[in-house]
């Protein structure tokens, strides 16, 4: 437990309550409640429970547009978790796969052999996992606003937290100890950079998504992702999140539009499949339209560099683009790992045992994290294309899902995290990159629009050798957008 330097360095407070666990978590979100439950749950079954402090600013259900489509690799670490039943009694949809729309045209990527992920409101099932934690044994949950981390003046360890209760009149902050101190407070952490030390990196803001809540609407392919490639801005994504509601998000990239409503009004709305016209202006006449940002930050090794007792779990160490709905499966599989690595630890507070299990949990989730991260940047940066060179990558990847067969099931198989697979990511995304330069040589390109209809036709013999030149722009610009994420990845 604790150590009474720690409890002698705080009582010279006054005005200070102090209680010790043996793992205190900062964030009841996905990642944390989760890590509560499990933890709890593990360590009864081995016969050494362990004594968790479970703290979050505000137990209200959340109401926010993160966190709504879980994949079905994200569904599989729920089982392993015992918390499959999160999904249950919340109005939850099952999603079977994707639709993606290139200028009208759908083309169907659905999940393989029976595999099925879920959507639902954010809001509950957040609250169904902080249902699972206060059930747990020898877990308390407190509703708290953590202010600051206990650092050791002589040695630097985070010893614990600082934190003042959610009730009618509390003003004090408490102190809360604990042997080891896991952060989760999400991508606006307030100690990421504590933590990190040396090894902090900021988060790259690759854009905004705009959200709006659809009533009735109807998918081009129920119960199905469906992505929208429009001319002009980045892609648009809709999945059905309810009974009735249907969640959109719209691509904003900066600048942000001054007058957002008009801007989606006038220049997305056309473009969207005509049922989805009606329910998206209802939507902007009587929703508020919600921003959230779009971040991508690679996980740096924790426990070389990094503070002592306490590690970062979830959006507040590692995101990726919310593109490919792959944030909450990464943090459940990180939990899964994690749970059972540091119920091997004999002493949580030997720094020195725990510091080589953060190693191990660093390596152990790459083949899943590395995947999906790689995988929504790189998807993104063609979906979101205004660049010509990006625009035939993003034609020749719709134009492979068309050819259907393995061309369909191994990039769903990465997307959904059934596979977890890096290099079978490199595969796939250079055949598309090959294959984008044989479409443009043989497929009809938009050379126009006369009456308002696109013109279409086929490459003649004297562009080929201007062809052969953007061919070359289009394999280097694959290299451009993919070696860069595989190495923040893969590097050591």
């Amino acid at each position: 437990m604790t150590s009474n330097m720690a409890s002698s360095s705080s009582s010279s407070r006054d005005n200070m309550w102090s209680v010790s666990y043996d793992i205190i978590i900062v964030g009841a979100g996905i990642a944390g409640s989760a890590l509560a439950h499990a933890l709890s749950a593990a360590a009864v079954e081995r016969g050494r429970p362990l004594r968790i402090c479970l703290l979050e600013r505000s137990l209200a259900e959340p109401d926010r547009i993160v966190g709504e489509l879980l994949q079905p690799g994200g569904i599989m670490a729920l089982k392993k978790l015992g918390l499959e039943t999160c999904v249950e009694g919340i109005d939850a949809i099952p999603t079977y796969g994707y639709c993606v729309m290139l200028e009208g045209n759908p083309v169907h990527i659905p999940y393989p052999d029976g595999h099925e992920g879920c959507a639902f409101h954010h809001g509950r099932f957040i609250q169904a996992l902080r249902a699972k934690a206060k059930e747990a044994k020898c877990v308390e949950v407190v509703e708290a606003t953590v202010s600051e981390l206990i650092e050791c003046p002589l040695s630097g360890r985070i010893l614990g937290v600082r934190a003042t209760r959610k009730e009618e009149g509390a003003v004090e902050k408490e102190a809360f100890f604990a042997d080891l101190t896991v952060v989760a407070d999400g991508c606006f952490s307030n100690f990421r950079t504590q933590v990190m030390g040396k090894a902090a990196i900021q988060p790259v803001l690759k854009g905004h998504f705009v959200g709006m809540l659809l009533e009735d609407a109807q998918l081009p392919i129920p119960k199905h992702g469906t992505v929208m490639l429009v001319e002009g801005s980045g892609p648009v994504l809709s999945y059905q999140i309810g009974t009735h509601d249907t969640r959109i998000l719209v691509d904003v990239k900066n600048p942000i539009p001054s007058d957002l409503k008009g801007h989606i009004l006038n220049n997305i709305v056309p473009q969207l499949p005509a049922a989805l016209h009606l329910p998206a202006r209802k939507a902007l006449e009587n929703d508020r339209l919600r921003r959230m940002p779009n971040s991508f930050l690679p996980a740096s090794e924790q426990g070389k560099q990094t503070k002592e007792g306490v590690l970062l779990l979830g959006d507040s160490w590692n995101m990726r683009h919310p593109l490919t709905g792959g944030g909450m499966t990464v943090a459940f599989n990180d939990v899964v790992l994690l749970r059972d690595m540091l119920l091997d630890v004999k002493n949580l507070a030997d720094w020195q045992e725990v510091k080589p299990v953060l190693h191990r949990w660093h390596w152990a989730r790459k083949p899943l994290s590395s995947t999906v991260n790689i995988l929504s940047v790189a998807l993104y940066d063609l979906f979101g294309a205004h660049d010509p060179i990006l625009e035939v990558l993003r034609t020749g990847c719709f134009k492979y899902f068309e050819l259907g067969g393995n061309c369909v099931r191994g990039p769903v198989s990465l997307l959904a995290a059934i596979e977890q697979a890096p290099f079978m990511l490199f595969r796939h995304f250079f055949t598309v990159a090959f294959y984008s330069i044989w479409v443009l040589f043989t497929h009809p390109r938009k050379v126009g629009v006369v009456d308002g209809k696109p013109v279409y036709r086929r490459p003649r013999p004297d562009e080929y050798p201007f062809l052969a030149f953007m061919s070359l722009q289009v394999f280097w610009t694959a290299c451009v957008v993919f070696l860069p994420l595989m190495w923040t990845e893969i590097r050591p």
